[in-house]
């Protein structure tokens, strides 16, 4: 039997529409720019996105006149205030992860305000880490990570939770270096990561930043844990090395476990 061939119409619908995906592609690019820097040039954001500067100005000046996008005095472009309105929408009216963040975030503080570090939530994301929420410690030198952030899975206390209960296999290597201890290869991962399922947490040892660490747990979504649930979420502290000594990690993780399974009851 013949196939039937769609019509314009529906090849139309079907097909997404060029100029916006390249507009929400630069918007994207503007939302994941390092919380340090003073905004993108118009050279750098027409390179990120593979376009022609003419191309990426007209875009950018669009996003411009509806709010989604700022030009600053010296020619840098941030993320204008309508983007902030649109997400905050989605946080209050009940987005995927609204009902996570929310029954999370009181043992985050308590947590945070426990340890002095900093805590963090964060789910998989189209092959990444997403950070959906943070608690920020009280030490004088603090780990920071914007909300909406995105990482690699091989070198993150959080990634590598979330990919080890994923069902997913390893992405194939190799994988960027940050550091000398990070974990380049899939072989390697693979085994690292039959690790964090036994012991039933990750560590992140200086492999993403060198003088950091971060610890991770899983956050099921069923009561009961690994008995037939699922990883929602993980949580994660993250602080200098210094101060997070490898010593203290067997505690630290039955705390941060604690808290994961108080987020998992309460969501049950």
């Amino acid at each position: 039997m013949s196939g039937v061939r769609p019509g314009r119409r529906q090849q139309a619908e079907a097909s997404p529409v060029r100029t916006l995906e390249r507009g929400l592609l630069l918007l994207r690019v503007l939302g994941e720019a390092p919380g340090g820097r003073a905004g993108l040039t118009l050279s750098e954001l027409a390179r990120a996105v593979d376009l022609p500067a003419s191309t990426a100005f007209r875009l950018l000046q669009t996003l411009r006149a509806q709010g989604f996008a700022h030009l600053t005095d010296d020619g840098h472009w941030l993320v204008g205030a309508q983007a902030f309105v649109t997400g905050s929408a989605y946080l209050e009216r009940g987005g995927p992860q609204e009902r996570l963040i929310r029954t999370a975030r009181p043992g985050m503080d308590a947590l945070a305000a426990q340890l002095g570090e900093t805590v963090n939530l964060a789910v998989l994301w189209e092959g990444q880490v997403m950070y959906l929420a943070q608690s920020e410690g009280r030490g004088l030198l603090r780990m920071f990570t914007h909300v909406g952030a995105r990482a690699p899975l091989h070198c993150t206390g959080a990634g590598k939770v979330l990919l080890a209960w994923s069902g997913q296999p390893v992405p194939a290597g190799p994988y960027p270096a940050f550091t000398p201890h990070t974990l380049t290869d899939a072989p390697a991962l693979e085994r690292h990561l039959t690790g964090v399922r036994e012991q039933g947490f990750a560590l992140d040892d200086e492999e993403r930043e060198l003088g950091v660490r971060c610890l991770a747990v899983p956050v099921w979504g069923r009561a009961g844990g690994r008995e037939g649930g699922r990883v929602l979420a993980s949580l994660s502290v993250s602080a200098p090395a210094s101060r997070l000594d490898r010593a203290q990690v067997p505690a630290l993780a039955e705390t941060l476990a604690q808290a994961a399974r108080d987020v998992t009851a309460r969501l049950s």
